[in-house]
C-alpha cells in the first residue's frame, strides 16, 4: 500500500492553498538532472533466506585480524553483558524521553551516566551526549565563545597536536560562525609548543584547547596549561580519553584554578565496539557556572508528591524547548543507545576494573614499542611521557608497510603523514589490554619480515 495517506481530494485542496498547480512544482528549484533516478541496477525483489545469505556472505569477506592501529577508536573488551542488556527492547527501542512519567527507566540510566562522567572528569556537570568526540569539541568551542565574557575575539587556540579529524570537524561547524582558530605547533618531546603558546599572552584569546593524552599518545603538562590559560583570561576546554582518566589526574582537577572550564571526548573506549567507525557517542562536562550554555540535555532527580525519587529533564536548551535565538544547539535525538551501553560497561568494571583496564593498555604498549625499536630502523619518534599511544618512526614509507601488514593479518598502526609534513614515515601504533604477549610478538615478527623487503617499498613508493 501506499505511505502516502492523503487522497487525491486532499491533495488538490493543498495544492490549491498553496498556489501550486501540481506536486512537481513544489521541486522545480531542484535541477531535472538530480531527479532522474536509474532503477535498472536496482535487482528485483527477494527472499528473506536469500538476503540473509547474501548479507553473510558480505560480511565473511571483512578482514579479521590484530588491531594495533587506535588513533581514536580503540578495540577494548567489552563483556557479553553491556551489549545484551543494552538490546533489550526496553532500551533499545526507547527514544526521547518527553513523558518523564512513562521514561523512568531511560531518565534514570542518563541520571546515572552523568554521574559517573562527573566521576570521571573531576567536573560538575554533564550533559547526556553528543554525536561523538569530534562534534562535542565543536560545541564545547561554540559554548567557550558563548560564555567567556572577558572574550570579544571569538578566537580560538587549536594545537596541531588535537585530533586533524577533530580539528577538521571544528572548523567545518564553527568557521562560519565567525570563529578563528589558531594553530600552535609542537616541541620536538611531541607536546605543545610553550614558546610558541606564549606568543598570544598579550592578545584575546577565547578558549584553550588541550588534549590529553594528545593524538601521538603523548601526556600534556596540562597544569601548566590550564594556568597560561586561567592567567590570559581564556576558557580551556579538555579533550580526553575516558580509559586515560581512571590513570591520570581528571580535567577538574587541573591546574590551580580548580581545572578546566569545559571537558569533551570520544566515548567509544567505554563499551562500544569498532563497527567500522560507528555509531559512538561524545561526552561533554562543565562547571557548574557554564551549565545553562551546555548543548544536548541534562537529567535530574527529584521526588514526587509522595516522595518517591523520579528523574525529569532538568536542562533542555535545544530548539524545540525554547525559543530559537535562545537555544545553545539543534542537538536533537542524541546517542543514548551508547550512552546506556556506556553506563552498564562501566558499572560491570567498577573504579578498579576502568583502572586495570587503562594500566594494561599502558603496559602493552610499552612492550609492544620496545620490542618494534629493537628492529633496526624503528625508532621512538618523542620522548615525552606517553599512554597506550605511541609515535614510531619507519626505515620505510610508512602507508606501503602498514598495506604489506594488513596482508599478514596485522593492522599494524595509523600513519600520520597525510597531516603532518615533518613526520614522515611516522606510524602511531596502540596496544590495548586486548593483546598478549603472542600478539604482541606476531606484530614484531611481521613488521621485522615487511622491512627485510624494505627497498621494494622504497621503489614502489617513488614509482607512485
Amino acid at each position: 500500500m501506499s505511505f502516502i495517506p492523503h487522497t487525491e481530494t486532499d491533495i488538490r485542496e493543498m495544492l490549491g492553498a498553496i498556489g501550486a498547480e501540481q506536486i512537481e512544482d513544489l521541486f522545480d528549484e531542484i535541477d531535472p538532472k538530480l531527479r532522474e533516478v536509474d532503477l535498472a541496477s536496482i535487482p528485483e525483489h527477494a527472499d528473506e533466506q536469500s538476503i540473509t545469505r547474501e548479507m553473510h556472505e558480505r560480511a565473511s569477506k571483512d578482514a579479521n585480524g590484530l588491531c594495533f592501529v587506535g588513533a581514536g577508536a580503540y578495540e577494548h573488551h567489552i563483556p557479553a553483558a553491556v551489549w545484551e542488556l543494552t538490546t533489550r527492547g526496553e532500551f533499545y527501542s526507547a527514544y526521547t524521553p518527553y513523558q518523564p512519567e512513562a521514561s523512568q527507566g531511560t531518565l534514570q540510566v542518563t541520571y546515572e551516566y552523568q554521574t559517573m562522567m562527573c566521576g570521571l572528569t573531576g567536573m560538575d556537570v554533564s550533559n547526556a551526549s553528543l554525536y561523538d568526540g569530534a562534534s562535542a569539541l565543536a560545541e564545547a568551542v561554540l559554548m567557550a565563545v558563548r560564555a567567556n565574557r572577558n572574550s570579544n575575539a571569538a578566537r580560538v587556540l587549536m594545537p596541531a597536536s588535537v585530533h586533524p579529524f577533530y580539528r577538521q570537524v571544528a572548523r567545518n561547524i564553527c568557521a562560519n560562525q565567525g570563529i578563528v582558530f589558531e594553530s600552535i605547533g609542537t616541541s620536538a618531546d611531541g607536546r605543545i609548543d610553550q614558546a610558541a603558546l606564549n606568543k598570544w599572552a598579550d592578545d584575546d584569546i577565547t578558549a584553550l584547547v588541550i588534549p590529553q593524552p594528545n593524538f601521538f599518545g603523548v601526556l600534556e603538562d596540562v597544569d601548566m596549561l590550564t594556568d597560561w590559560a586561567h592567567n590570559n583570561d581564556a576558557f580551556t576546554i579538555a579533550v580526553v580519553n575516558p580509559v586515560a582518566l581512571a590513570l591520570v589526574t581528571p580535567p577538574g582537577h587541573w591546574g590551580r584554578s580548580n581545572g578546566v572550564d569545559i571537558a569533551v571526548g570520544e566515548g567509544q573506549p567505554l563499551g562500544a565496539p569498532l563497527a567500522g567507525g560507528g555509531p559512538y557517542f561524545g561526552i561533554l562536562c562543565c562547571r557548574k557556572k557554564h551549565a545553562r550554555q551546555m548543548p544536548g540535555r541534562v537529567v535530574g532527580k527529584t521526588q514526587d508528591v509522595n516522595g518517591e525519587p523520579g528523574y525529569v529533564l532538568t536542562l533542555q536548551p535545544r530548539e524545540q524547548h525554547i525559543r530559537r535565538s535562545k537555544a545553545t544547539s539543534n542537538i536533537c535525538t542524541n546517542q543514548g543507545l551508547l550512552v546506556t551501553a556506556a553506563t552498564i560497561h562501566m558499572s560491570l568494571l567498577g573504579p578498579n576494573g576502568l583502572r586495570n583496564v587503562a594500566a594494561h593498555s599502558a603496559a602493552n604498549t610499552r612492550k609492544l614499542v620496545a620490542k618494534l625499536t629493537a628492529l633496526e630502523g624503528v625508532e621512538q619518534v618523542f620522548d615525552a611521557p606517553y599512554f597506550h599511544e605511541c609515535a614510531l618512526r619507519l626505515p620505510a614509507d610508512s602507508s606501503s608497510v602498514l598495506d604489506a601488514l594488513a596482508e599478514r593479518g596485522i593492522f599494524g598502526g595509523y600513519a600520520v603523514d597525510a597531516y603532518y609534513d615533518d613526520l614522515e614515515r611516522v606510524i602511531i601504533v596502540c596496544a590495548t589490554e586486548t593483546k598478549t604477549e603472542a600478539d604482541l610478538d606476531a606484530y614484531a615478527d611481521a613488521l621485522a619480515d615487511v622491512l627485510a623487503q624494505a627497498d621494494y617499498y622504497r621503489h614502489r613508493a617513488s614509482v607512485a
